[in-house]
């Protein structure tokens, strides 16, 4: 498994602060329960560029648990947790790609990296992962079903169906983000897995509960 992290040392601290953060996610845990059981994203190839902090690790956490190889790198190194990156290498078995005030350089050669495991579908904040998937890696867009983004995005510019969400509430959205980003995911793969549209889907999320159904 390839990942490029500041230190695997750090991976205890980072796996307390993953393992707190889970305790108050309770929609996203309800979420990861069910994905391990129900299995719909076996085999799906998931690139995703978020903050890489304790709450997207328990996005990532519940990805896998549905069966999605899941790659993930920065989308601000400031704000990349290094200890959080060790434990989700070390202790969940998730590529990661991302070390704390890298360099630009670094911070596109982590992004291409992720794009590297050729992802069915992308997740980004930010945009940058599916600018340079657009830009720089072209030969890729057939592959892709969709993809989620944390950001506003043109209906005119993107060749894949992105489902986004404008930062209204970012301090009280987080579990209800990661949680409408896990259901996307998952009813999209069932729903479409193969397919190719040329618009893309920009929907709102509404409020989520832990009974909804991800179909």
């Amino acid at each position: 498994m390839k990942s490029e992290v500041k230190d695997l040392a750090l991976a205890p601290s980072g796996q307390m602060r993953i393992e707190w953060a889970d305790r108050n996610m309770p929609v996203l845990r309800h979420i990861r329960e069910r994905f391990a059981k129900e299995r719909p994203l076996k085999g799906v190839k998931i690139g995703a560029c978020l903050h890489v902090t304790s709450e997207t690790a328990n996005l990532a956490r519940a990805l896998k648990a549905g069966g999605a190889e899941v790659a993930l790198c920065a989308s601000n190194p400031l704000s990349t947790q290094d200890d959080v990156a060790a434990s989700l290498v070390k202790d969940f078995g998730i590529s990661v790609f991302a070390i704390k005030g890298e360099e630009n350089k670094t911070y596109y050669r982590h992004i291409n990296a992720v794009l590297d495991t050729k992802p069915v579908i992308t997740m980004d904040d930010g945009a940058d992962l599916v600018s340079v998937l657009h830009s720089k890696k072209r030969d890729l867009l057939s592959g892709i079903v969709g993809g989620t983004s944390i950001t506003q995005v043109r209906d005119d510019v993107y060749l894949i169906d992105v489902v986004a969400r404008a930062r209204a509430d970012e301090r009280g959205s987080i579990d209800m983000l990661t949680t409408a980003s896990a259901n996307w995911i998952c009813s999209r793969t069932i729903g479409c897995c193969g397919s190719h549209s040329v618009s893309p889907v920009i929907e709102s999320f509404g409020p989520i509960t832990p009974t909804m159904s991800p179909a």
